[in-house]
């Protein structure tokens, strides 16, 4: 009776043949699948590395994804609050209904990213003072990895009201700004 090989001793007979004379093995990813923790939620923090500039892609909704960010009154709060929550500080940035874009970068206190956005948006619902304009519990940030980067990404980010229908010209989009300049 023949015995057919696991998927495992296929892959790694295929492997071996594909190595080069003289080439060490290539080590998997992942060893043991089994031992990797079993996460709910991404990793969250941002490392911070000494003598390399740290630019931060942050995205943050509303509750329930409720409309109410595109109006004039939550823009100028908002920046405002960014104005006062120096810890890392806000670059551009686009507002839309339901959830905001922004970069940023460390100030000058180590702060972590995680309890300067709860820290700013709770500074925000304070002055506010609207039950209903509140925001989801967490976010999502990206490192960025160079100015070729934060340009690309800056330029996807302007482009939302426009592919979301919202303005026919990215000028024409009155929720969006700078309120400082980071420099890569």
């Amino acid at each position: 009776m023949k015995t057919t090989k696991s998927q495992n001793e296929q892959d790694q007979n295929k492997q071996e043949s594909d190595r080069r004379e003289g080439e060490r093995p290539r080590e998997p990813l992942w060893r043991n699948t089994q031992s990797l923790p079993n996460r709910h939620r991404p990793a969250s923090g941002v490392l911070l590395y000494p003598n390399q500039p740290t630019i931060v892609l942050l995205n943050v909704c509303t509750h329930q994804r409720n409309p109410w960010l595109a109006q004039r009154v939550v823009h100028e709060a908002l920046k405002q609050v960014w104005g006062e929550a120096r810890a890392w500080l806000v670059g551009r940035y686009v507002l839309m209904p339901d959830h905001l874009h922004l970069f940023c970068a460390p100030g000058g206190q180590p702060v972590p990213l995680d309890r300067w956005v709860s820290y700013w948006k709770r500074l925000f619902s304070l002055q506010a003072d609207n039950p209903a304009w509140r925001w989801q519990v967490r976010h999502w940030d990206t490192r960025l990895r160079s100015s070729e980067s934060y340009e690309q990404k800056w330029q996807y980010v302007l482009q939302n009201p426009v592919r979301k229908g919202l303005v026919a010209r990215v000028d024409d989009w009155p929720y969006q700004g700078e309120v400082n300049q980071l420099r890569w």
